[in-house]
């Protein structure tokens, strides 16, 4: 897709390890059928889960398509090859930040990475700046920039408000606290999909028909509006933060075999994570496995 050309041109995002692009698997989804039977079996589950579940093994995941396609069954298996669990979030059209979320502070938790945390610190910052260019009052996104700010600052440990993860955990199910940080980050990607509007407007444009403001308005920012690439892009952009989303789907492979496609958003070089955790700062932290409508967490074996 030529849009997606010129985004790694201007080296944005890249897809790391696989030749699928981004676009090129959510194309994938556009089958009626197929949308229409995940978003069953979404509503019944997402009645179960809580907005942050407990961590599972994949065989759970395995459990909901017993009786449905048998392509889906063996990518399953090929994910728990790489993958030792999964973590739900609940399915109200916020899964996408849920997770960010929860995978974020997660991340911080277990690694204690100071660097990390005023490098994010700076970011976000300068998502705070954007808004007031764009014209936002102060007043209609502060709250949300301070919860999330508090947040980042109770996983770092040695604390009287330190958390445990348990504690984390906990924080994430509260709906007045976990809705107003993925409102933080609802507020974060809409800045950075206006500030640079005319890198977006392509795509916005083959989703819908609306303005790059509009689309914001309607398709970012309020609660419950799920979210694709667009959103993806300009979160990991806006926070330097690389996202890798695993895609189950019924798409067959080229070469005979069974693989899982997925995609890796790489923000801009330069501003990566330097993790204490091991990883390179190019190598997402964060995985999700996104099905039709809907993102959960997985977690690298």
């Amino acid at each position: 897709m030529q849009n997606e050309e010129q985004a790694l041109e201007d080296g944005k995002f890249e897809a790391v390890t696989s030749p699928v692009s981004a676009f090129d698997v959510w194309a994938n989804f556009g089958d009626d059928n197929t949308m229409q039977e995940e978003s069953v079996v979404q509503a019944e589950e997402g009645k179960k889960v809580p907005f942050v579940g407990d961590k599972e093994p994949l065989s759970t995941l395995a459990a909901e398509y017993e009786s449905g396609s048998p392509i889906l069954l063996e990518k399953i298996k090929v994910l728990d090859k790489q993958y030792s669990a999964i973590r739900r979030t609940r399915g109200d059209g916020n899964c996408f930040f849920r997770s960010f979320m929860f995978s974020y502070l997660e991340h911080i938790l277990q690694c204690q990475d100071l660097a990390e945390v005023e490098r994010i610190k700076m970011n976000v910052e300068e998502c705070r700046k954007t808004l007031q260019k764009l014209g936002y009052p102060d007043l209609t996104f502060e709250d949300f920039f301070a919860l999330f700010l508090e947040q980042l600052e109770d996983v770092i440990q040695g604390k009287e408000t330190s958390l445990s993860h348990d504690e984390l955990v906990f924080r994430s199910r509260d709906q007045s606290i976990s809705d107003y940080v993925v409102m933080f980050f609802r507020f974060v990607t809409s800045g950075e999909i206006q500030k640079r509007s005319e890198f977006f407007e392509p795509f916005i444009l083959g989703l819908t028909n609306s303005t790059v403001e509009q689309f914001c308005k309607s398709s970012v920012e309020p609660m419950g509006e799920e979210s694709d690439h667009v959103h993806i892009i300009a979160l990991s952009d806006a926070l330097g933060i690389p996202i890798r989303v695993m895609y189950l789907d019924r798409s067959s492979c080229d070469t005979g075999g069974v693989s899982v496609n997925h995609h890796d958003f790489i923000p801009a070089a330069g501003d990566l994570p330097r993790t204490s955790c091991g990883s390179e700062a190019s190598s997402p932290f964060i995985t999700l496995l996104y099905r039709p409508g809907h993102y959960d967490i997985l977690y690298p074996k």
